[in-house]
This record gives C-alpha cells, structure tokens and sequence, in this order.
C-alpha cells in the first residue's frame, strides 16, 4: 500500500493516467483521430519530439533550459540533405558533419556556462544565434536537396510493423533511462543537478558533467534532426522551429523540476506521446494553430501546478511523520 502511495505521489505519475484519459475522449474531441491510419501518421512525429525531449530534459535537470535546439534541429536538417546531395555515398560524410556540428555546439554552451559563467538561457541563446547564422551562409536562404535514397528509406520503413523512426526513439529512452539508473555515471549526473555544491565537495567533476550534458544534448537534437529531414524529404529552414516550446512542454508534462536534479526520460516521452495525440485531437476539432498555442501555455501551466501541489502535499506528510522534507532526489538517487 505504502508503495503504491509512493508511486501516485510521485511528479512523474500524473502524466500517464492523463495520456490514458486523453486517448478515451479523443473520439470525442475529433472523431477519427485514435484510429490506426491516424495514430500512424502522428507516431514518427512522436519520436522526433521524444529523442529531442531527451536532449532537454538532461538539461533541465541541470538546472538550464537550452534555447539553442531549435538552431541545432534546423541546421542538422540541412547539412544531412546539403552534404549527401541526394546520394547514398555521401550520406556518412553528411553524418559526421552533423555529428561534428552537435558537438562544436555543446562544447560552445558548455564552455559559456562553465568556464564564463554565462546563465544558460542566455549562453544557448547566443549559441542558437550563431547557429542560425551558419545555416544562412551554408544554404543562402535557400533550401536544399532531398536525402539520400537510404535515410528517406529508414524513415519511412517499419520493422515488424513498427515504424523505424519509433524504434529509434525506443531505444534511445531505453538507453537513457538504464544510464541514470544503473549506472555511477548516471547517479553522478543527478548528483550534479540535484546540489552542485556538494557534489564538488564529493569529488565529483561538476564542470565535465555539465559540459558533457550540453553536448549529449545537441546530439540527441542531431539526431531527430536527421531522421525527421529523412521523414520531410526537403526540410525548409526553420524545421527546428517549433521544438523549442514543444520540448518544453513535454519535459513539464513528464514531471521534471526545472529546479534540476530529478526527471525521467520515460515521463517526458509519455509526455511526448501526450502533446502530440492533444495536438491531432485539436486539429481533428478544426481549432486553428492560435488555440493550439494557448493549449499549449496551459498545458504547462497546469503541469507545473500540479508538480507544486505534489511537493507540498510531499513536504506536509514528510513534516507529518517527523521527518524533513527533501527537496529533489538525495545525491545517491538516479532517475529513469
């Protein structure tokens, strides 16, 4: 009993009894929308959000919010059909120049946080500047060629009829979530989030653990850059442009504190699978993309009341039984 308390207490609870809800009145809302044809459409969609939620969610558990993903999508989008120019051949070297892109990137955020002392939302901001500027000089305003014929192929294909792209994003949560758990890496990095200060005085590599986190991030945005240009064909270039409040919102939704220290990868991709089926139903309903912001705005809103409410009712029943509150996981605590 004691443990199922624990779990319907839990932030990271509240978003999978909403999803579930949410699929029972879709019918309702948009009629239509929970059917296979159009579950299909949106799952692709579901899994670029998710792999780029990843990549925020690491960083807000690092007490930041990295504006620079919507650069870093769009720029990745277009080097990935730029360099390969439509063939097979060329598709490593498009690859490797993303890779390379992502890393510049997070090395740059990192740096700026670390060593100057930049805020994050304004490191990465200026870092999203610089990005959008590359882009405008590799492409001149224009847009690119398509993929190669392999990357437009893997996007589209499904395995044992799942749709690859879903598959990726699978595997990537999967990863993500047994790193945090189970590993001294993972418990470090919460460790970081959680109290920076101490985890220094624990011996723990503060400046490296922050700085790897802006790169594994702008990885993790290369990489749903790179399976959505293969799903768009001819990415245009502001593809990125929507990811940012997006993955926000997801992130929220999953029960993350934007305090840091405490998230759970498998809680911002329900939250993913959330926003966008919310999106379909809004859609479906002939709501124009106005209403689709301020849903948005509110879903955010709430999610954060209802983190706060779950803290305190937390903090009044630990006070309750003679005990002090904790704010975010201890230092030994990992997250999923």
């Amino acid at each position: 009993m004691s443990r199922l308390r624990k779990v319907v207490s839990s932030p990271f609870f509240p978003v999978w009894p909403a999803t579930a809800l949410l699929f029972v009145i879709s019918p309702q809302i948009a009629p239509g929308s929970d059917g296979a044809s159009a579950l299909t459409s949106i799952l692709p969609f579901t899994a670029f959000l998710v792999i780029a939620g990843i990549g925020q969610t690491i960083v807000v558990q690092q007490r930041g919010l990295d504006l620079s993903i919507t650069g870093m999508i769009s720029l990745a989008a277009i080097i990935i059909t730029k360099y390969p120019n439509g063939t097979d051949g060329g598709l490593a070297k498009g690859l490797a120049f993303v890779v390379l892109a992502c890393v510049l990137s997070g090395l740059l955020s990192g740096f700026a946080v670390t060593v100057l002392g930049i805020t994050p939302l304004i490191s990465t901001l200026g870092v999203n500047a610089l990005l959008t500027g590359a882009l405008l000089q590799i492409t001149n305003g224009a847009l690119t060629a398509e993929p190669a014929p392999a990357l437009r192929s893997f996007a589209f294909d499904k395995t044992e009829g799942i749709p690859n792209t879903v598959l990726v994003a699978a595997g990537v949560v999967i990863v993500v979530a047994l790193l945090m758990r189970t590993t001294v890496a993972g418990r470090r990095f919460v460790a970081v989030g959680t109290n920076a200060p101490a985890a220094y005085v624990a011996g723990i590599r503060v400046k490296a653990y922050i700085w790897g986190t802006y790169v594994a991030a702008s990885l993790f945005y290369g990489l749903a850059a790179v399976l959505l240009a293969g799903y768009l064909g001819t990415p245009d270039l502001q593809s990125g442009g929507n990811y940012l409040l997006l993955s926000i919102t997801v992130v929220v939704l999953g029960g993350a504190s934007l305090a840091g220290g405490s998230g759970s990868v498998l809680g911002t991709a329900i939250g993913a699978v959330f926003l966008i089926q919310l999106q379909q139903d809004v859609f479906g309903a002939g709501a124009p993309q106005s209403v689709q912001y301020l849903i948005q705005a509110g879903v955010i809103a709430l999610a954060m009341a209802l983190r706060t409410l779950i803290s305190h009712l937390n903090a009044g029943r630990a006070l309750s039984h003679g005990s002090e509150p904790t704010v975010g996981p201890p230092l030994s605590a990992a997250t999923s």
